[in-house]
């Protein structure tokens, strides 16, 4: 992989941060429930196609008392992409080589009242540059104050930014986020948004925005939720949603796709998968 610019060191600069910032959060949570779990670090390495060193990434993930699994991630990958599938990439048409950094983070929680949670933000170069990414919420049980409050901090981080931002992004994470073979969403929705290039500096400011906005509200939720009492009842209807949520992932999400046919670390990109799931 070709050293990187200034812009995609920024980038990748602040997704390692964040990442370190979101794990010494979950696991200060993890404390305060009287459990010692901590992330488990993984580093890897990808080789491009071309035989050429690919760059890499950092898996992490805990397994506790409150987060049943969470994975963070960061990867700094670049290359070229493999045939028909450059077409399929913004700005990949015309030269299918890239550049991409990123963190992904999916989270599966032992109580069915806390909400799982899934967030990412990216920056990838291929011919274009641009920003992406998102976070939505996945409760097994609906908590309508929970649901709320999540969209508050989002629209109040989209607003600082550009007033259509918020509707726009929320219609797009609810088109995103659904399971068309089953008809329904894959949660309560949140926002997502691709292709932010319009200018470096404020798209990355829009993309730091999401990040500490997520930081914000989903650790207090977590919080508010996470000694609510459940039954093997509640457990059921947990387990029954994951599998819904594993369709979608090995179905419909494009970083799956991205990272498999970008020749990722495959357990990291699988991280998203919930510990026990059912299908009855």
């Amino acid at each position: 992989m070709q050293p990187l610019d200034d812009q995609q060191s920024a980038a990748r600069t602040w997704f390692e941060g964040l990442r370190d910032r979101i794990c010494a959060a979950f696991e200060a949570i993890e404390r305060e429930a009287g459990s010692d779990a901590r992330f488990d670090y993984l580093a890897w390495d990808r080789e491009d196609p071309s035989g050429e060193p690919g760059g890499g990434g950092v898996r992490g993930v805990m397994k506790g008392r409150v987060f049943e699994k969470v994975g963070v991630n960061v990867s700094t990958v670049g290359g070229t992409f493999e045939g028909d599938f450059a077409r399929s990439i913004h700005g990949a048409g015309e030269d299918p080589r890239f550049f991409a950094t990123g963190i992904s983070l999916v989270a599966h929680m032992a109580n069915p009242h806390v909400p799982a949670v899934h967030m990412n933000c990216r920056f990838l170069n291929t011919t274009r540059r641009w920003f992406g990414g998102g976070a939505d919420l996945n409760p097994p049980l609906p908590v309508a104050e929970d649901t709320a409050e999540f969209h508050q901090v989002l629209r109040a981080a989209c607003d600082r930014h550009d007033p259509t931002y918020y509707p726009r992004f929320k219609q797009w994470a609810d088109d995103y986020f659904y399971i068309p073979h089953r008809q329904v969403h894959r949660g309560v929705g949140g926002i997502f948004f691709d292709h932010l290039e319009a200018d470096f500096d404020r798209d990355f400011a829009f993309t730091r925005d999401v990040g500490e906005a997520f930081l914000e509200v989903f650790p207090r939720i977590v919080r508010r939720r996470m000694h609510d009492p459940f039954d093997a009842a509640d457990v059921a209807v947990m387990r029954a949603w994951r599998g819904r949520y594993a369709e979608f992932n090995l179905v419909y999400d494009r970083g799956t796709l991205f990272g498999l046919k970008t020749g990722g670390n495959v357990d990291a990109i699988l991280m998203s998968l919930p510990p026990v799931a059912t299908w009855d």
